[in-house]
């Protein structure tokens, strides 16, 4: 880096930004450029209007299908008939159907349909590649046409006019199709929606005549299985002897069984019947009392007798009335009477003999009733295990035939279902496309209209930012708007006066200025230095040197093209807080101790873009701040954030010089006479603490 030095006494003023944009003066730079913005926009209108009329207007027509899957209870299955609707689809479902509208099988039965590869709106190759196509091809932004096939140009140009999309919150697509021709367009889209309607059937066909191709086979697989196992269970019951008898299908082993015991108990109920009348009837006669028994009475003999023995004895009571006891002929009615009492109990006892031969006869019948019984238990016991080894047998053969009988149900409706009409698809069209006159492409008014304000603002645009890049359309803070602040003119070399550098610096001792064209070529040497001139620090040999208003000027300057931040570590002595637009703002000390974070002691200069750092609340202890990690970390992130970080250190003998040749290693001298003794003394001590590259710059007084 060069060394420069003062060659006269004037200064000029540093052309830098000031702080507040003026508009006034960006505005007349806008109207003085407006055809320069006007002449570009209408040039972009009349284009746009031109190319817009150039090309081919396409139409659209949509149309809408319902997909509703409410079946019709009359086409369900039996089994299926009292079930209730299905539940309706949801939004991936009614997406999955969208992408059945775009198969590409469904498109080659429109394109072959319609006969869509005729027609030169769908095969490019027909009525030539237009050159943008071909410049677009070359440069491997698109397919080539010519280098597809048929087919396959005439599916992107279908594809490319194709929209199908879902309505949102609904069950409901719309299918929306454009084309040059709009009878067409509709005719396309109605062909769309019907096609999927058809494909929808043609699936519901094929799952049908698929069921009932399976279900034949599986009947008669079934039958052969049904055959089999009825036949098993047949053969099973004749080598078993379990063969069905009577009318609950019972066997004839538990059918005599049951038959026998019936028998038993009535042959025990005669004999016990039989036993009781020949008791009563016994008793009666060894009592003799009169013979009233039911089984006596109803003896025609005994009703004979009885009849007789009453109209005897009505005459004797007759005959009594008239004759006494001994009269021949009350004798003889009492003698009648008495013969017929005889008979009538002889009769009784014979009656007695035969019932006590019933009942012997009752008892042997059950006797061998009972054996017979016996005889049939031992037998059922036997045959248990066969009884239970055909019921497994039968309930094969019974689960077999149900499952024939369930199979020949669904091959019956299958095979009904095998037909268009009884196959609806679980979708409806609601709206069919129609003919529209209204090309929705391209939209005239409005692409000149967006392509015309699109030119306008960026013209407006690029004009402001020229503008608002441009350090003269800034006016110092509080100046009025009238074009003040023209900063790239320099004000004339005049003879230092103290107060014109003092005026930045409010309550400091004036300080030597330092020449204008010193700091021009300083800032250019740092520019072009690389990461060397990324960090500078500037000390001053003695006090009094100007060392803050040369690290301002030289902050002022290198910001013109480049984002410069300026910290104030002259911690005994600091000044750059006059400058800042919040002069109370926390500083570097306080960043450091913690006390403030870095969005809060980062201002801007009064006079320029430059931000800075003031040295903020007074340190009882400057070294330890300058001696604090922080601190280091600090000066790193803001250089990664900032083109040029510029330190004001304050007097080279009042600092830690080599804690500062660490943080930037390019060091600035200011000095007042360069021959003095203390000028090469402070070199030496820069040198000393690690500076490699130390400029001086002489302030002039």
């Amino acid at each position: 880096m060069r060394i420069g030095y003062s060659s006269g006494g004037g200064v000029a003023a540093l052309p830098v930004a000031d702080g507040e944009l003026d508009v006034g003066a960006v505005s007349q730079a806008l109207w003085r450029r407006k055809w320069l913005i006007l002449i570009p926009t209408l040039a972009v209108a009349v284009g746009t209007w031109a190319f817009v009329n150039t090309l081919t207007p396409r139409y659209g027509s949509e149309a809408r299908v319902l997909i509703d899957v409410h079946e019709n209870v009359f086409l369900r299955p039996e089994a299926d008939k009292t079930a209730p609707d299905r539940a309706a689809l949801d939004d991936q479902a009614v997406a999955s159907q969208v992408q059945v509208f775009l198969s590409r099988d469904l498109a080659r039965d429109i394109i072959a349909k319609l006969k869509l590869a005729d027609r030169p709106e769908f095969d490019s190759a027909l009525g030539g590649v237009s050159p943008v196509t071909s410049l677009l091809a070359f440069l491997g932004l698109v397919k080539d046409p010519m280098k597809m096939s048929k087919a396959e140009r005439v599916l992107q140009a279908y594809y490319d006019r194709l929209n199908v999309f879902s309505v949102e919150r609904s069950r409901v697509i719309a299918v929306d199709f454009q084309s040059s021709d709009p009878d067409l367009a509709s005719a396309v889209a109605n062909a769309v929606a019907e096609g999927y309607l058809a494909q929808q059937q043609q699936a519901k066909q094929d799952q049908a005549r698929s069921a009932s191709q399976w279900l034949s086979g599986e009947i008669e697989t079934l039958r052969k299985k049904v055959t089999d196992a009825e036949a098993k269970a047949a053969q099973y019951r004749a080598k078993s002897n379990l063969f069905i008898g009577g009318p609950n299908n019972t066997s004839l082993a538990n059918q005599q069984l049951t038959d026998l015991n019936t028998q038993v108990a009535a042959a025990r109920a005669q004999k016990a019947d039989a036993e009781a009348r020949s008791q009563l009837i016994r008793g009666i006669l060894k009592s003799g009392r009169p013979i009233e028994a039911n089984d006596v009475v109803d003896s025609d003999l005994i009703k004979r007798l009885a009849e007789q023995r009453g109209t005897l004895m009505a005459q004797l009571a007759e005959q009594s009335s008239t004759l006494l006891g001994q009269h021949p002929r009350i004798k003889e009615l009492r003698a009648q009477i008495a013969d017929l009492n005889t008979q009538i109990r002889d009769e009784a006892a014979r009656r007695v003999r035969a019932l006590e031969n019933e009942v012997r006869i009752a008892g042997a019948r059950v006797d061998s009733l009972q054996a017979s019984l016996n005889q049939l238990k031992g037998q059922a016991t036997t045959s248990n295990e066969a009884d239970v080894q055909l019921r497994a047998l039968e309930r094969d053969a019974k689960s077999q035939r149900d499952l024939l009988e369930s199979y020949l149900a669904k091959f019956r409706e299958a095979t009904a279902r095998d037909s268009i009409n009884a196959a609806p698809a679980d979708a409806r069209i609601i709206s069919r496309a129609t003919v529209s006159n209204i090309p929705v492409f391209p939209k005239r008014m409005p692409v000149v209209i967006v392509a015309t304000m699109l030119t306008l603002m960026l013209g407006v645009g690029f004009t402001a930012t020229r503008e608002l890049l441009s350090p003269q359309n800034f006016r110092p803070m509080g100046a009025p708007a009238n074009g003040y602040g023209n900063l790239r003119q320099f004000a004339p070399a005049m003879p230092y006066r103290p107060s014109a550098g003092a005026a930045a610096l409010p309550g400091s001792r004036p300080a030597l200025p330092v020449p204008i064209e010193i700091i021009e070529e300083l800032a250019r040497d740092l520019r072009t230095a690389g990461e060397a001139g990324g960090r500078v620090t500037v000390f001053g040999a003695t006090r009094g040197v100007g060392t803050s208003l040369t690290a301002i000027t030289l902050a002022r300057a290198l910001n013109r093209d480049a984002r410069v931040i300026l910290i104030d570590l002259a911690l005994d002595a600091p000044n750059l807080a006059a400058i800042s637009t919040d002069p109370k703002a926390p500083g570097i000390v306080d960043l450091i101790s913690g006390k403030a974070t870095a969005a809060e002691v980062i201002m801007k200069d009064q006079l320029s873009a430059v931000h800075l750092i003031s040295a903020g609340k007074r340190s009882k202890d400057p070294a330890a701040i300058l001696a604090s990690p922080r601190l280091a970390v600090t000066i790193e992130a803001l250089t990664q954030a900032y083109d040029h970080v510029i330190i004001d250190a304050g007097t080279v003998s009042e600092i830690s010089a080599e804690r500062f040749a660490a943080l930037a290693p390019t060091g600035v001298l200011v000095v007042a006479d360069p021959s003095h003794r203390n000028t090469e003394t402070a070199r030496e001590r820069l040198h000393a603490a690690g500076f490699a590259d130390v400029a001086v710059v002489v302030a002039t007084g």
